[in-house]
């Protein structure tokens, strides 16, 4: 069994301790006051596993921010680096653009209905702007200007007031 190494021995000093402690108490995101906790915990004397169960992450995870922290001795590091993140798509269609298109009737533009589908939007702005735009990507960005979509109905909302008549049976059964 491996016996765990003590805070100075891992190469905390004695500034890492309260230089943790203001940071925890400054800190608003989660991530990083999970983090900033982890490490202090480490600092105190608590081993990577006990801190690991406390903040249910890992022991390989505590051991990272830990190290990571212990490369510069600055707090600094324990937050997350930029990230590019997935770039947009069909940059071309924007929300002015989307709104347009749904104000024109597709029964004019060509198409057998005369209201839009998510499906059949997203379909007719790929092809009028040259770019793809998928029905998803359509929903969220439609859902971002603030517009609320539902399916057409295809029935009436009213019954029939002959439907009895319809099925067979009279008024006078």
């Amino acid at each position: 069994m491996r016996i765990a190494k003590s805070p100075s021995e891992l190469g905390f000093n004695r500034y890492d301790e309260p230089r943790l402690a203001k940071a925890l108490e400054r800190a608003t995101d989660k991530r990083i006051f999970q983090r900033l906790q982890a490490v202090l915990l480490v600092a105190q004397g608590l081993t990577a596993d006990e801190v690991a169960v406390i903040e249910n992450v890992s022991a390989q995870a505590v051991y990272n921010w830990v190290y990571r922290y212990l490369d510069q001795h600055q707090v600094a590091s324990l937050h997350d680096l930029p990230r590019s993140g997935r770039p947009p798509t069909a940059k071309q269609i924007t929300d002015a653009r989307i709104l347009q298109e749904m104000r024109r009737n597709p029964l004019q533009l060509g198409y057998r209905t005369t209201t839009w589908t998510v499906e059949l939007l997203a379909d007719h702005l790929s092809r009028r702007y040259g770019c793809a735009i998928n029905p998803h990507t359509l929903r969220r960005r439609m859902k971002a200007i603030g517009l609320k979509f539902k399916r057409p109905r295809y029935f009436y909302e009213e019954k029939d007031p002959h439907r009895i008549q319809k099925k067979g049976r009279s008024y006078a059964d």
